[in-house]
């Protein structure tokens, strides 16, 4: 058989696994399809399941040439460069193990491509040049909140669903659940991938990981993180609590004229090797050389400008940001004064957050950052902070 003939039968069998791959859901679609799957499956009608077992089970899955297969998946990657397209890329890596393995070889992280397309790339760091544009949807009645990767430069698109969180009120403290479902937010969910615990006043927050950030991390002792069964991210791992992070809120010399004072310990997602209560212990009151030398990175709010024609103070959202709101932030690296010529980059924008209609808000993100930790701390900057204004 020529290569040119191979390589079409290859994509053949490709085209026939992507028609089967039902791995890529839109939210609220997950439980009809499966409700149709198991009506399907008791009146004996369950040609799928008995598709794709049939496909799994051929030999030519497996069996092609290294070079063709390799071949394959690179064309693909390059092909489908944008969702809803990519889902086609994952297909891939659902065919079996060999093509998995070849598929995880072939497409690269996020920090790389600057692409999101597994859903360990949402705990991966971001783009280094470009910052990756998102916005999250507000659902005010259910108090729940949907994070969406952008598909144009437009506010107008449906985008790629990526993350979801609900707010919950556990006694004193305020609690946000963040899911990779939409229509599942419990912490006993295998969606299940961390959540975001606030303080009585709103104004300081704990980031919890459910999976581990370095090796021989210990979770939470807290009562509501003993059980849970997230898998989705890392199965290889034990699921859990583990503290990823803090943000802090300060009093606002210019009230409500400006936005917020924030105060972010983070340990960015690469980190190994630092224990958790190193991260516990630095938060904004320390110095940043503290944070740096746990591993942490350090974060800040940037300092708004005074607009001496609109005779208010403002930030340069680039378009991203259309309607005034205390909720509008941009975060920059915190500048250590300790190191000659300081130790960050106070200008380069890591993280922004703003408005652009009554329930919609823009979030663009960019290395270090992941989009889970990005999500998590504009998820703090809903609320009202009496203490803070």
């Amino acid at each position: 058989m020529s290569l040119r003939k191979a390589l079409l039968f290859g994509r053949s069998r490709t085209k026939r696994c992507f028609n089967l791959s039902n791995l890529i859901q839109e939210p609220g679609t997950l439980k009809q399809e499966e409700t149709e799957a198991d009506k399907q499956q008791a009146d004996g009608h369950g040609e799928a399941d008995e598709e794709i077992k049939r496909v799994s089970d051929e030999d030519g899955w497996s069996d092609l040439l290294p070079e063709l297969l390799v071949e394959i998946i690179q064309r693909v990657e390059s092909s489908e460069d944008r969702w809803p397209s990519r889902k086609n890329v994952v297909a891939c890596a659902s065919v079996c193990k060999r093509w998995r393995e070849v598929t995880k070889g072939t497409v690269r992280s996020p920090l790389q491509c600057g692409k999101i397309t597994f859903p360990s790339s949402l705990k991966q760091p971001g783009p280094r040049d470009a910052p990756l544009q998102c916005f999250i949807k507000r659902n005010k009645k259910n108090c729940t909140f949907y994070l969406y990767l952008g598909l144009t430069q437009t506010f107008m698109d449906k985008g790629k669903f990526l993350l979801a969180a609900r707010r919950y009120r556990c006694g004193a403290h305020t609690e946000y659940i963040i899911s990779l479902d939409a229509d599942d937010l419990s912490q006993g969910s295998n969606a299940y991938v961390g959540k975001l615990r606030s303080d009585f006043l709103g104004t300081k927050f704990i980031i919890y990981d459910s999976q581990p950030p370095y090796n021989g991390a210990k979770p939470s002792n807290s009562r509501a993180s003993r059980r849970f069964a997230s898998k989705q991210i890392s199965p290889q791992v034990p699921a859990g609590n583990f503290e990823i992070g803090q943000v802090s809120y300060k009093f606002n010399l210019l009230k409500s004229r400006g936005p917020r004072r924030m105060f972010c310990t983070l340990r960015p997602p690469s980190t190994r090797g630092t224990t958790n209560d190193e991260l516990q212990k630095n938060s904004e009151t320390q110095s940043t050389t503290a944070a740096a030398n746990a591993g942490c990175m350090t974060l800040r709010n940037k300092a708004p400008r005074w607009h001496e024609h609109l005779q208010c103070w403002c930030l340069n959202f680039h378009g991203r940001v259309t309607v005034a709101s205390v909720k509008n932030f941009q975060l920059v690296a915190a500048v250590d004064p300790s190191q000659p010529g300081g130790k960050g980059d106070g200008e380069t924008v890591l993280l922004q957050f703003g408005k652009v209609g009554d329930d919609m808000f823009t979030m663009d993100y960019r290395q270090p950052l992941s989009a889970f930790q990005a999500f998590a701390i504009c998820l703090t900057s809903f609320g009202t902070k009496l203490a803070c204004e």
